[in-house]
């Protein structure tokens, strides 16, 4: 490097100081603008403080003006309340007043009354004492009289009470024989009137058929060679057929027809389809004898069934339960007094639905019940217990109403009936059992329901003689005139009703008719 020229130390120096003074230079720049920020910060802040001041005063102000307002309301308002308080005390005052005025009053008006009060006790007094005295004198001279007709009559007072109360139970008696009397005909003119007019009304509306049934039934023959085939070898076909069906066959000099007898009517039923069967086939041996009796037993519970529905249908009710339907078939091959069970059952629902309808019952729930008041029938030999409890225990089992199941239980009086149904089926079954034709019975019960009638009847004081006439319809007392007056006859045929009523089971009703005759006899000479 030259001498003359400027060496690289020295630029380098020169850079370095020209540096120095621009750094130096920033940071003076940059001191004054910090110095002038700042000053200006200052500044605003003088004037914030300056500004809070003014606010703080003004809202010291308002405050304090506000506070004098506060005191001032609150000052006229305490004012108000102690002029309302006052006003209100005043009033209350003027009314305590006039209440002290008023009790004042009427503490004088009670003094007064207590007064006349005690003025007329005293007076009641002297009255009360004047009228013992009164009373002991009339009471003396009542006994005084008294004795004068003990003396009189000849009777002391207990003779005469007695002969009073004679005489008084005696028109008592009377008097209460006329009005049963009187009560008796005019209920028994309506009431024969309304029921004759429903019974006739029902009955002619229902028309059942009757048939009478026995415990044999007869088979016809198509020769007498089949009485042979029929017994079979050593009698073993008869003995099958017995065996399987329970049922006796009777072969003896009948022409041409051979008799089963039997007091299962089902059974009875099964053999006679069963033989018929086999008569028709031609085929009589023990094992085909067992397959026609199945095929019967299978026909008669078919035709069980059909029954019940058809019994259902031809009384129009539904929703029964199938097993309820099943046994109504059953009671096809039951009877009651010659009566067939299922016919009386389905005449009976008609009647009860005529019945209902006169009386503005309701007709369905009067014929579903009067279909099953005798359902106990259908199992009453197969199981224990009467044919109303067996009819209900069903009738529960089963879901019927409340009304149906009193209905069953009811319709011999075995319990009071409930409702208007009940009442319905009772006459229904009534009507059924009592119409002529409709029973038979045999010769020892119709006997002996004779004479307990006759035996009721005598066994009262007063009665001659009795007959029961119409087949046990009516009973005819005859009485002694002596014994029993006019006024005792209403009271001896109510008596003798009661007690048949109590102690007989009858269908329909039972007269009682008392005849008082008295008779002279003379002689022309």
């Amino acid at each position: 490097m030259s001498g003359s020229g400027i060496s690289i130390g020295t630029v380098v120096i020169i850079a370095v100081i020209c540096l120095v003074l621009i750094v130096v230079a920033a940071l003076i720049s940059w001191k004054l603008a910090i110095s002038h920020r700042i000053r200006t910060e200052k500044e605003k802040l003088g004037n914030a403080e300056d500004k809070a001041r003014k606010i703080i005063d003004d809202a010291l102000k308002t405050a304090e003006t506000k506070k004098r307002e506060a005191l001032l309301e609150a000052k006229e308002e305490n004012l108000k309340a102690k002029n309302e308080l006052e006003r209100e005390a005043k009033e209350q005052r003027a009314e305590i007043q006039r209440y002290e005025k008023r009790v004042l009053g009427k503490e004088e008006t009670l003094d007064k009354k207590l007064d006349a009060l005690e003025k007329r006790e005293s007076r009641l007094a002297s009255k009360v004492n004047e009228f013992e005295k009164e009373k002991e004198k009339v009471e003396e001279i009542r006994q005084s009289h008294l004795r004068e007709l003990e003396k009189i009559s000849g009777l002391t007072s207990e003779q005469a009470k007695e002969y009073l109360l004679r005489t008084v139970e005696e028109d008592v008696k009377h008097e209460t024989a006329v009005m049963i009397k009187e009560l008796e005909r005019q209920a028994k003119d309506e009431a024969d009137k309304k029921a004759k007019e429903y019974i006739v009304n029902a009955i002619q509306k229902c028309a059942a058929d009757h048939v009478s049934e026995a415990a044999i039934s007869v088979v016809p023959l198509p020769n007498e060679e089949m009485k042979g085939r029929i017994i079979g070898r050593e009698g073993r076909n008869i003995r099958t057929l017995e065996s399987l069906t329970g049922i006796d066959l009777i072969i003896d000099d009948t022409p041409e027809a051979v008799i089963l007898s039997g007091f299962d009517p089902i059974r009875r039923e099964i053999a006679r389809i069963a033989l018929e069967k086999l008569i028709v086939d031609g085929r009589i041996h023990p094992a085909r004898i067992e397959e026609m009796v199945e095929k019967a037993k299978k026909e008669v519970e078919t035709l069980i069934r059909e029954e019940g529905e058809a019994a259902m249908l031809e009384v129009g009710v539904h929703g029964v339960h199938h097993e309820l339907v099943r046994l109504l078939g059953k009671m096809r091959f039951r009877t009651s007094f010659g009566q067939n069970a299922l016919k009386h059952s389905i005449e009976v629902a008609h009647i009860s639905g005529l019945l209902a309808g006169e009386l503005g019952a309701d007709v369905r729930l009067a014929k579903r019940a009067g279909l099953l008041h005798d359902i106990g029938k259908s199992v009453d030999h197969e199981m224990e217990g009467s044919h109303v409890q067996l009819g209900v225990d069903l009738c529960r089992k089963y879901k019927e109403s409340a009304l149906v199941i009193n209905a069953v239980e009811a319709h011999h009086g075995d319990v009071e009936p409930e409702s208007m149904i009940a009442c319905i089926v009772q006459a229904a079954d009534a009507i059924s059992a009592a119409r002529p034709g409709a029973r038979r019975e045999t010769v020892e019960t119709y006997t002996n329901r004779l004479k307990q009638l006759e035996d009721i009847s005598n066994g009262f004081d007063g009665v001659d003689k009795s007959f029961a006439i119409q087949a046990g319809r009516e009973v005819r007392v005859i009485v002694v005139p002596e014994q029993i007056n006019d006024d005792e006859m209403v009271l001896l045929a109510r008596n003798i009703s009661k007690q048949i009523e109590d102690e007989l089971q009858y269908p329909g009703q039972i007269k009682v008719n008392v005849v008082r005759e008295s008779r002279v006899v003379d002689y022309a000479k």
